[in-house]
This record gives C-alpha cells, structure tokens and sequence, in this order.
C-alpha cells in the first residue's frame, strides 16, 4: 500500500460495538493524518523536477503548495499539477475535494498503467473516508479492487468502509478475501473478529481471536478484543483475565492500557494498579 496504514487501535475504532452489546471499544484520536503519493505521475521531463518540488511542498505546507500547483495547471502542468492540488487539498483537510480529484486523474487517465489508477482510486478511498463518506470510499475501493484484485490491503480498506457502515456482513466477506491472500495476519483476524462480535455472533469471533492469539500470544489487540468478545458472551472472569495481561504488558496511560481499564470497568471489575515491569513482546 502506497499511504501509511493507520495503527490497528484506530481501525478498530470504525468497529466499535453496537449499542445493544453496550461494550465500545473507545475510540481514540488519531494522529495527524497523512498521505504519501502513489509512483509519480508521468509529466514530461522538463516538469519532472517541478512536480517532485510541488509533491514535497504539499506534504509539507499544503497551503503554499495549493495556489502554486493550481498556477501551474493554468500553465499546462497536466496531470502531475492536479495530482499535487489533490495532494494538497488533502493535506490542508479538504478531504471531499480532494477525492474528487484523485477519482477525476484515475478516470481521465483511461486504460493505461491499471495499477497506479488503482492506487489513485485507494487514496480517493482514504480522502472520502476522512471527510465520513464511507459509502463513497466503497465505491472507490471497489473501483481499485477492479484493477488490483489481489491486494490484501485494498479488501481489508474495503472491509473497513463496510464495517464504518455498519454492514457487518459485507465487511467479514472482504476480510476473508484478505485472508485467503495473508493467510494467518493477525491484524486481519483481530478486525474480522470485530465484525463478527458487531454482527451478533461473539463465538466466531472467539475463534479468530484464539487462532491470532496462538499466533502473537501477547498481541495487545486480539487480547482486547478477545476480552469483548467474551464480555458479549456474558463470560466476564474470562474478560478480565484478558484485560488484566493487557495491563500487565502495556505502559500506563498507553492506548492498550486506557481501552482494557476501560474493559474492566464495563465488566464491574476494579483496575489493578499499573504494572511496574516493561511490558512484554507483542504488537500494540
């Protein structure tokens, strides 16, 4: 994937349980966002340079970078100065437009090079999912997916924009394609357990979890979800036995630490005190 993939805690936020379980998994703020650019463009050589220039100052002062592409449209910059306007915009939180943009070079680009319209249709997925258009996201993650079907990552962001939905079915239908191409990925086991916990069925959820936690032992996440999962099956020595190594392995005040003190609460279960020791391997 060509734009960094947000920490697992922060996916699991688009699956937070249902009301009628009444168990959320707290959503926290993430960091600020980014979006890399797919492989550049083709722009004609004597704007190479200006478009590595325009993509580096969109990154970083998407402000400046706005005006200065939107100039060199006007001066015949093509399709490497409207990449770097939808860059821009979305840097500079106009994340509608932005998708827009990216969905607008990808169509205009015809039937050439499928796999950087795929990645321009992915990132036109993540600009609509930032301004919480997560039908809109589908659709262009369907478009990519098109053009890419063998990508794990594009069926788990499409699986995301379904569980943002809350179309629970749809969204464990993509995760099991990603899993058929990544067999045994921990973080995908972790999410579709979260789709099935949403869908009503906390035992298929328990299966995923126990096969992710035979692979990554300590993984601070299907650890967290295991426990609720089992809140939801009313099995709560078993929700706080999980909780509780969480807490054992997570730095106080971390997000792990914080959702499991969470956990313990929802099951009427004090919070031991903060572990003193390091905490142990293990994803978070």
């Amino acid at each position: 994937m060509l734009f960094r993939r947000k920490p697992l805690w922060l996916l699991l936020g688009l699956l937070a349980a249902s009301p009628s379980l009444a168990q959320p998994i707290p959503v926290i703020p993430g960091p600020p966002k980014s979006l890399p650019g797919p492989p550049a463009l083709e722009v004609r050589p004597d704007h190479v340079q200006r478009y590595n220039d325009c993509m580096r100052l969109a990154r970083m002062e998407p402000l400046r970078a706005l005006p200065a592409a939107e100039k060199w449209i006007a001066e015949g910059g093509g399709m490497g100065a409207r990449h770097c306007v939808a860059l821009a915009m979305f840097q500079s939180g106009k994340y509608a437009q932005s998708a827009a943009q990216f969905e607008a070079i990808a169509r205009d680009m015809g039937q050439d090079r499928p796999g950087l319209r795929a990645e321009l249709y992915v990132q036109a997925g993540q600009a609509w999912m930032e301004a919480g258009a997560a039908d809109k996201a589908a659709a262009a993650q369907s478009r990519a997916l098109e053009l890419k079907t063998d990508d794990p990552d594009l069926w788990v962001d499409r699986g995301l924009s379904y569980a943002a939905m809350q179309s629970w079915p749809r969204a464990i239908s993509d995760f099991d394609r990603a899993l058929r191409l990544r067999q045994d990925d921990v973080e995908v086991l972790v999410l579709r357990a979260a789709a099935w916990r949403n869908a009503g069925d906390p035992g298929r959820a328990l299966v995923d979890l126990n096969r992710a936690l035979s692979i990554a032992p300590d993984h601070s996440e299907a650890l967290l979800e295991r426990g609720f999962a089992n809140l939801a099956r009313g099995s709560r020595d078993a929700a706080n036995a999980d909780f509780n190594r969480v807490l054992q392995r997570a730095p106080a005040g971390s997000a792990a630490a914080r959702r499991a003190t969470a956990g313990l609460a929802n099951a009427g279960a004090p919070s031991p005190a903060a572990p003193t020791t390091p905490p142990a391997g293990g994803k978070r």
